[in-house]
């Protein structure tokens, strides 16, 4: 069967069988034709090629295919080349450090951070300045000409090194964590490190160091003890006999503990004396060597105990600073925000002197007198040490004294002595007050008949002022050259008497007088010549004490004793130094002039009275301005004006309806010769500009030449106590000719321009003015008074039919406004059908619209169908050409083999042959059939052997 089979069959029957009988068994051994299956191995290997060999085969027949294969491969390697580069880190790296400082400059620059080479440096150094810095920070910046200038100074005694501390890859950065930039470190040999915070500048840091290298003050006479003790600062002293040995017991402690001071207080304000001799160590009770002196000017002054404290360089500073007494006291604030102000102002009433302050400058003439001024200020109970301090301090010639050691208190004087010394005060008379007419300058004293109080009392004094200011008629005298006094009984006491001694200065003392502030001169005002027929004397306000006692020689001023002025007193100033020209921003801020030559502003605040003083800029901050200033503050009746802080006048045209009023304007616009509608305001106000087209319509209807409409914000504009507000808006009517006589509008009454015509020309009537019996109004007056009214209801006929003619206008405009109006809704109208008509359409267009989406979304799903069908075609085509190929490879196979047995054929008998009848070793031919003919192998026989040459 299988023979007949192998013969029988056509070229393409047996084909097909070859290439099925090699897909079965194609590994047996030729014309076997075994069906055993080959190793998974052999099998796995062999289809890898078999698909490698068909890819090729493909690719030779269709090129284009390959053309595209390599096009979409380089396309995948490039688009995955730059999503790659996108994705990379794009930080760019920290560019190497560069140095700091200059090459030339004496300030050692480790830009790399190189804190263990600047620790080993350190080591072979007696003082070393470490400055640490970030390249970007500003404040490191403007830090290092400063430090270079300190450097220039101090370069041959102190070494100076500045470290990049910010620098990611030196050891400064990675050991050291600061939250700010620059930080000063000093080291004195082992000690340290001391960090400055004072200002960066090159003065301060400079004498910083200094105080470092030296932290000991020398003392070797009893002029320079004398300079150590009167100074401001709290002194420690310690004596050191160094006769015996180079370096007393104690004395390398002593010396500590003065680092440990600068350690913890930047400052310095403790300062540290040696003293060697011991005969100065006498005059401040140092006996034993090894002592620690604790000088206090008020106060006893202390020795350390030894026996009760351990002697340690900390425990002497912590005893120092506890104990310590603060005359005068450093402000540094940091920024323009500080905080440290407001810390102070809580205390109580401070005084702020602002100076020019050189901390290298070996004296300082102003700063001295300042303690001077402290020293006497709190010197209550006459102590004879601060006094001996005192007089050194005024450079007098004093005897050598004893012992400046804590003494019991001097008795005080005799009551009688007491008594017979009366207490005065002088009063200065404004210029439009009634009596200045005729005086200026009151001497008032009280003078005690008999013994009650053994000094003179704040009761007293206000008891006088009272007295004097119900009998100021008494003192209404012929102006004369000569001093005319009066006596008169105090209602407080019928032991007591007034005496008030009153002259007229001459014009060269009042020539003086022009340079300080016109503080009692009023505001020149032009009245027209009906105002000034009818003016009538207001009463004169209240006199004030003597603000500048200095500027009247004539008077006697003996009377009023500074000393121990702190315990007599329940305003007691803290006294309190900044330098000006570091914070000068802050003196601006209470007061002083922008623009001014010397940089000398002194201001008292108190916080509890909301109130703060200052000392005319046109006088000389010096002594006796200083006392006069802290003098004035401190009386019952203080005649100082409070500063009041307001905006720019020049900023206000003054061509305006509504006049816009200042702080320096007020008294200008309140006080002319008008009746004044004064409006309060803020622009925080919320209601207050609902108001301006009312006053706007006020200010037209009233005479400018009788009346003024005026507002004033009053959160830029501070006022005195009496013309404050409570709230806001306010507005304050003051009648012409009785300024004393302001009324307040009605809260409940709401604010509308009949009401206020209403409340203005009731509160102007002169009718309902109390009328003044010692001075009547004239007939001439009255007359005039009528024509002036008659003048005021003409005006305000003609405004009235002005308003009547606008309000025709306006009705016109109405109706006109009216037809425009009606002519819109119609358009409006129109319009609206249009957009119903457009809406109609629209909503039409988006129903074909989706309708067109949805035929869209239907086409796009059948043409991915047929792309999906056309794919499966061209993978099945793929696959018949495989299978194509490998079948004409079988073929020929077969053929080869088929050639190989006709051979042999033709070589054995034929006898042998028929007898034998072997199989074919191909597919089994059918009876009767024929071998394929040779012109059809051949052309099989030559492909294939092309295949095996190109595998």
């Amino acid at each position: 069967m299988s023979e007949c089979g192998g013969r029988g069959g056509s070229g393409g029957s047996s084909s097909s069988s070859s290439d099925d009988a090699e897909e079965e068994g194609g590994g047996g051994p030729a014309g076997s034709g075994s069906l055993s299956p080959a190793p998974a191995g052999a099998s796995s290997a062999d289809r890898f090629r078999r698909g490698l060999r068909g890819a090729f085969l493909m690719a030779r027949r269709r090129p284009e295919l390959l053309c595209g294969a390599v096009a979409l491969g380089c396309a995948l390697l490039l688009a995955l080349k730059f999503t790659c580069s996108r994705a990379k880190d794009v930080i760019i790296p920290a560019k190497p450090p560069v140095s700091f400082f200059s090459s030339r400059s004496p300030v050692l620059d480790l830009f790399q951070g190189q804190l263990d080479y600047a620790e080993h440096i350190r080591q072979d150094s007696e003082v070393v300045l470490l400055f640490f810095y970030a390249p970007w920070c500003g404040q490191s910046m403007a830090a290092r000409a400063e430090i270079e200038q300190a450097a220039s100074q101090l370069s041959d005694q102190v070494l100076f090194v500045a470290i990049n501390c910010w620098w990611n890859q030196g050891k400064c950065r990675k050991q050291k964590h600061f939250f700010y930039f620059p930080v000063i470190y000093l080291y004195h040999r082992s000690f340290g490190p001391i960090e400055y915070k004072g200002p960066i500048s090159a003065v301060y840091i400079e004498k910083f160091v200094r105080r470092v290298m030296k932290p000991l003050l020398y003392i070797p006479s009893q002029s320079e003890l004398l300079d150590f003790l009167s100074n401001y600062e709290p002194g420690v002293l310690g004596y050191f006999e160094f006769s015996g040995s180079p370096q007393p017991p104690g004395y390398l402690t002593f010396f500590t503990s003065a680092l440990h001071s600068l350690k913890k207080d930047y400052l310095g304000t403790v300062r540290f004396g040696v003293i060697t001799n011991k005969h100065l160590a006498k005059l401040v009770s140092l006996v034993h060597s090894g002592s620690v002196y604790l000088h206090r000017h008020f106060n006893t002054s202390l020795v350390f105990p030894r026996e009760v404290i351990n002697y340690t360089a900390e425990n002497i500073y912590k005893w120092a600073l506890e104990n310590q007494e603060t005359l005068l006291r450093w402000l540094q604030p940091h920024g323009g925000k500080s905080i440290l102000l407001n810390n102070e102002l809580k205390k109580g009433p401070a005084l702020f002197l602002f100076i020019p302050f050189n901390p290298l400058a070996e004296s300082h003439p102003l700063i001295n007198e300042i303690t001077e001024v402290a020293l006497e200020y709190n010197n209550c109970h006459g102590d004879q040490v601060v006094e001996r301090l005192l007089q050194h301090l005024r450079r007098v010639d004093a005897p050598v004294f004893k012992s400046l050691a804590s003494e019991p208190p001097t008795q005080l004087l005799d009551l009688p002595l007491i008594m017979a010394s009366p207490c005065c005060n002088t009063v200065v008379l404004p210029q439009w007050h009634a009596i200045s007419r005729t005086h200026n300058v009151c001497e008032l004293c009280v003078t005690q008949s008999s013994v009650s109080v053994p000094q003179c009392s704040f009761l007293e004094v206000a008891g006088a002022l009272d007295s004097f200011y119900l009998k100021e008629q008494a003192f209404y005298h012929v102006a004369s050259d000569s001093m005319l006094c009066s006596n008169f009984l105090s209602f407080y006491s019928p032991f007591s008497y007034y005496t008030a001694c009153c002259r007229t200065m001459d014009r060269s003392v009042t020539g003086f007088l022009d340079s300080e502030p016109d503080v009692f001169k009023s505001p020149n005002i032009e009245f027209s010549s009906l105002e000034k027929e009818c003016e009538v004397d207001t009463p004169g306000s209240v006199p004030h004490i003597e603000e500048n006692k200095h500027v009247f020689p004539e008077v006697d001023m003996n009377s009023t004793n500074f000393t121990g002025l702190s315990c007599r007193t329940n305003k007691t100033l803290n006294l309190y130094l900044l330098d000006s020209n570091l914070f000068w921003l802050y003196a601006e801020r209470l007061g002083a002039p922008s623009t001014t030559r010397v940089k000398e502003f002194a201001t008292i605040v108190d916080v509890k009275e909301e109130s703060h003083y200052i000392l005319d800029p046109k006088q000389a901050l010096m002594k006796f301005t200083l006392e006069s200033f802290i003098q004035n503050f401190s009386v019952l009746y203080s005649p100082l004006k409070r500063h009041l802080i307001g905006s720019d006048s020049a900023q206000f045209p003054s061509q305006h309806l509504i006049t816009e009023v200042t702080t320096d304007t007020f008294w200008k616009v309140v006080l002319q010769k008008q009746d004044v509608l004064l409006l309060y305001y803020a622009q925080w106000c919320g209601f207050c500009p609902a108001l301006n087209h009312v006053f706007i319509q006020l200010a037209r209807l009233l005479p400018t030449d009788t009346f003024t409409v005026a507002r004033i914000d009053v959160s830029q504009n501070d006022l005195p106590w009496e013309f404050m507000a409570d709230r806001l808006p306010t507005v304050l009517f003051f009648p012409c000719n009785r300024k004393d006589l302001s009324v307040k509008y009605p809260e409940d009454l709401p604010i509308t321009l009949p009401n206020l015509l209403r409340f203005i020309l009731h509160h102007s009537d002169p009718a309902s003015v109390p009328q003044n019996l010692a001075n009547p109004p004239t007939k001439e007056c009255l007359q005039s008074e009528a024509v002036l009214q008659q003048g005021h209801i003409s005006h305000l006929e003609r405004e009235i039919q002005k308003l009547r003619a606008e309000i025709s206008t306006l009705q016109r405009a109405q109706m006109q406004v009216e037809a425009q109006l009606s002519s819109a809704r119609r358009d409006e109208h129109r319009l609206l059908q249009q957009q119903q008509t457009l809406e109609k359409q629209h909503s039409l267009l988006q129903l074909h619209s989706e309708q067109m989406q949805a035929l869209y979304e239907q086409k796009t799903r059948e043409l991915e169908e047929v792309a999906r069908k056309l794919q499966e075609l061209a993978d099945a085509s793929e696959n018949l050409l495989t299978e194509n190929t490998w079948l004409k490879i079988l073929v020929a196979t077969m053929e080869r083999k088929l050639e190989g047995k006709d051979g042999a054929e033709n070589l054995t008998p034929p006898e042998e042959a028929h007898s034998e009848h072997p199989e074919p070793s191909g597919p089994p031919r059918l009876p009767g059939s024929t071998p394929p003919p040779a012109n059809i192998s051949s052309p099989l026989v030559d492909e294939r052997s092309n295949e095996n040459r190109t595998d």
